[in-house]
C-alpha cells in the first residue's frame, strides 16, 4: 500500500538514509568546569569516525581541534575531569561492551591517550568525579573478579591507581559523599529473595550498616547525602505507595523525616541539587512529556527565559554547566527536527547558538510525534507515541518496540520514526506493561508475561487501537524492534501470526534459557531478579518452551529480517543463528545479516546505514512503501550466514 503524495505528512522528497542515520555533524557539547573550553563529539575529517574536539569558549567553533584518534567504532561517551584540562572517554572493542576509561591532556597538541583501566576483558563503570578533588577520579572495574566491581581511586597527575573499596560480593553500585569524596554508599542485591539493600557508612574507615531494604517489587535508591554532617540523605521509595516519592531520610535510623514530592501517575525523575548546600532546586518527572517542579525561583526564571527563546514545543534540558554555574550548555529537543544546542550566560540572561546536531535534517519536512493513551484489553492505560505518515486515511503501520524491556520510550526526535514516516509508514511506540517510570504496579504487571502473556497482548491491543482509529491499514503492519523489541518481534510472528505482515528483529533472543545461560559474568548478580521478572526458565523447561519463539518456528508464516552483531555480549550470535537456520531449513522466508565488528546494535554508521537500507527494501517489498536506491556503504562489513 503506497500513500498518495498529497496525503504524505513527511517531505515529498526521499530523505537520504545517510542524513537520518549517519554521524551527527556535531554532538554532546561539554563545558570545562572552569568555563574556558567547550568539547564536543564530531567525525574525524580523514576517517569520518566520531572523536572528541575542543575549542576555547570565546573562540569560533571552526577553530576546534581533534584531541582523540579513534579510527573504528567512534567515541560516544566523553566527559571532562574536574581539573578542566583532562578529557576522559569510554571505548570498548568492536562492541564487546568491555569499556575502558581513557584520558587525554587537552592542553597538549597531539597528546597520547592513556588507558586508565587496562587489562583484557576488563570493564570500567561507576565513574565519579568531584570538583573538590579535581585531580582524582573514582572508577569501578571487574579486574579482580569478572562478576564484581571494586572501586579504584586514580590520580590524574601521577597516574597512580589504588584500590579504594573492595566489593564484598553482592554490591551492584557505589556512591560517594561529595565533601569527602569517600565511598559511603553501596547498593547490593540479595541473591535469595532479590531484595535491594542500601548500605551506608560514616566514613571510609567505618563499618557498613543497612539503611533501607527494598523487597522485590519495591523501587527506590539513595539520591545524595545532605550537607548536614552525615545526619540525613535524599532517597526515592515506592514503599507504601505505587509510584516513587522523593524523601528526606535519617541516615542513622532510616526513618522518613519528610515526603518532598511524588506524582500519582509516574515515578520521580532527575533531582537537581545545589552542589554546595544540597538544597533541592528542581525535580523532573515524565508521564508522557517532561515536566518540572521548581524549588529555586531563580532557576525557574532562567528556564522561563530559555523557554521563551526555544523553538515551539521544544523540551529544555541543561546538558552541561561550569562549576560557578555562570555558563550552561542547553539543549532544545523537538520531535520534528535535530537537537539544537545553545550557550546560556546566567549573568547577562542571553543565549548564543552553538550548533544543531544534524543540520542536514533542517532541509526536510519532518513529522511531529504525538503522545497518546491506549487502553489495553484489561483497561490499563498505555502511554504511547505516534508518528503519522498519512494526513488522510489509514497507512501501513510499523510497531516499533523498545528494548529492555525494563526501560521506556520517550517523546522527542526519533530517526527511525521519521524514516518510516517519510517512506509511508506510520510508527507507533508503546510503553507496554513492564516498562519503567510508571510505578511498581505497572512495572510488575509485566512479570512472567513475556511472549504469550500481557506484555505481548499490550502490543497486539495497540495495533488494534491504531486500526480502530483509522490510522493503520489492518493488512499492512510490521513489528520491528531491537533487543527485547527483537524478541517481541519474534513472539509476534510466532504467537499472533495474523496480526503482522512481516517483522524485523535486531539482536533479539529466540530462546530465553540460552539467553540467560550466556549473559556476561557481571550480570550474574541480577540473574535471580531476571528470573522473577521473566519466569523461572531454569527450573521450568516447559515454561521456557512456552515463551521462547525458537520452539514454535512452525507457527511463523510471515517474512522475517534478522540483524545481529557477532560480538554482542548480551544477546549472543547463537540466538539469531538458531532461529534463522531453523526457519531456513523449514523453508520459512527469512533474511539474516550478521556484522562481525558489531555488538548489541550497530554503532558504526556504515553498518547502521547498510542494515537500514536492507530493512527499507524488505519493508517496501512487503508493505509497499517508498525506498531509496540501495548502495552498499563502503565500510559495511555485512555477512550473510544463510547464503
Amino acid at each position: 500500500m503506497t500513500i498518495p503524495a498529497a496525503n504524505l505528512v513527511s517531505d515529498e522528497r526521499i530523505i537520504p538514509r545517510d542524513v537520518l542515520f549517519g554521524n551527527p555533524e556535531r554532538a554532546s557539547p561539554m563545558l570545562s568546569p572552569d568555563g574556558n573550553y567547550i568539547a564536543f563529539l564530531a567525525p574525524s575529517i580523514e576517517d569520518e569516525v566520531l572523536n572528541v574536539w575542543v575549542y576555547g569558549t570565546d573562540e569560533d567553533i571552526e577553530k576546534a581541534r581533534m584531541i582523540t584518534t579513534d579510527k573504528s567504532r567512534g567515541i560516544r561517551q566523553a566527559f571532562w575531569a574536574q581539573d578542566s584540562k583532562t578529557m576522559m572517554y569510554m571505548q570498548d572493542f568492536e562492541g564487546d561492551e568491555n569499556f575502558h576509561l581513557w584520558s587525554v591532556d587537552t592542553t597538549q597538541v597531539d597528546a597520547a591517550a592513556k588507558d586508565l583501566t587496562p587489562g583484557e576483558n576488563v570493564k570500567a563503570s561507576n565513574i565519579l568525579t568531584n570538583k573538590r578533588f579535581p585531580d582524582e577520579v573514582l572508577v569501578g572495574t571487574n579486574a579482580n573478579n569478572p562478576a564484581l566491581f571494586d572501586m579504584y581511586r586514580i590520580n590524574l597527575k601521577t597516574g597512580e591507581t589504588v584500590l579504594d573499596t573492595k566489593n564484598p560480593g553482592d554490591v551492584l553500585g557505589w556512591g560517594a559523599e561529595d565533601f569527602s569524596f569517600e565511598i559511603r554508599e553501596a547498593l547490593s542485591k540479595n541473591q535469595e529473595d532479590s531484595s535491594e539493600i542500601v548500605r551506608v557508612r560514616d566514613d571510609s574507615k567505618s563499618e557498613w550498616r543497612t539503611l533501607k531494604i527494598f523487597p522485590y517489587g519495591e523501587e527506590g535508591n539513595l539520591v545524595d547525602f545532605c550537607a548536614d554532617d552525615g545526619k540525613t540523605c535524599y532517597m526515592t521509595s515506592s514503599v507504601g505507595r505505587d509510584t516513587t516519592a522523593l524523601l528526606k531520610v535519617d541516615l542513622k535510623t532510616g526513618e522518613t523525616l519528610e515526603e518532598i514530592f511524588s506524582n500519582e501517575k509516574c515515578d520521580v525523575g532527575s533531582v537537581f541539587l545545589d552542589e554546595d548546600t544540597k538544597e533541592i532546586r528542581s525535580i523532573a518527572y515524565n508521564y508522557a512529556r517532561t515536566e518540572r517542579l521548581f524549588f529555586d525561583k531563580d532557576l525557574e526564571k532562567d528556564y522561563k527565559i530559555l523557554e521563551d527563546a526555544s523553538p515551539d514545543g521544544a523540551e529544555i534540558s541543561i546538558s552541561s554547566m561550569t562549576d560557578d554555574e555562570n555558563l550552561w550548555v542547553v539543549s532544545y529537543t523537538r520531535s520534528e527536527g535535530p537537537t539544537e544546542f545553545v550557550l546560556y550566560d546566567r549573568k547577562t540572561k542571553t543565549t548564543k547558538f552553538l550548533f544543531h546536531s544534524q543540520p542536514a535534517l533542517l532541509e526536510y519536512k519532518m513529522v511531529p510525534m504525538e503522545d497518546v493513551i491506549i487502553p489495553a484489553r484489561d483497561g490499563l492505560d498505555l502511554v504511547a507515541y505516534l508518528t503519522r505518515a498519512s494526513s488522510e486515511g489509514p497507512s501501513p503501520l510499523i510497531l516499533l518496540v523498545h528494548g529492555g524491556p525494563w526501560a521506556r520510550d520517550r517523546w522527542g526526535f526519533n530517526g527511525s520514526a521519521q524514516w518510516f514516516a517519510n517512506r509511508g509508514y506510520s510508527t507507533l511506540q508503546v510503553n507496554y506493561r513492564g516498562s519503567t517510570g510508571y510505578g511498581k504496579s505497572f512495572l510488575h504487571k509485566g512479570d512472567k508475561e513475556w511472549g504469550v502473556g500481557d506484555m505481548q497482548h499490550d502490543l497486539t491491543d495497540s495495533v488494534k487501537w491504531a486500526i480502530d482509529q483509522g490510522i493503520a491499514d489492518p493488512d499492512n503492519t510490521c513489528i520491528y524492534g531491537g533487543s527485547y523489541g527483537g524478541y517481541a518481534c519474534l513472539a509476534g510472528l510466532t504467537f499472533t501470526p495474523d496480526t503482522y505482515k512481516c517483522g524485523v528483529d535486531i539482536v533479539g533472543p529466540s530462546n530465553i534459557k540460552t539467553l540467560l545461560d550466556s549473559i556476561p559474568a557481571y550480570w550474574g548478580p541480577l540473574r535471580n531478579d531476571m528470573l522473577l521478572k521473566i519466569g523461572d526458565v531454569d527450573a521450568d523447561a516447559e515454561f521456557n518452551e512456552k515463551i521462547s519463539p525458537l520452539f514454535h518456528v512452525d507457527k511463523i508464516s510471515k517474512p522475517l529480517l534478522i540483524g545481529q552483531g557477532a560480538n554482542d555480549p548480551r544477546v549472543k550470535q547463537a540466538e539469531a543463528d538458531q532461529i534463522a537456520f531453523s526457519m531456513h531449513k523449514k523453508g520459512i522466508p527469512v533474511e539474516y545479516v550478521l556484522y562481525p565488528d558489531e555488538g548489541h546494535g550497530f554503532a558504526r554508521p556504515d553498518n547502521r546505514i547498510d542494515f537500514n537500507a536492507r530493512a527499507e527494501m524488505f519493508l517496501a517489498k512487503h508493505l509497499g512503501g517508498r525506498s531509496e536506491e540501495f548502495v552498499k556503504p563502503k565500510g559495511s562489513t555485512a555477512t550473510f550466514p544463510l547464503l
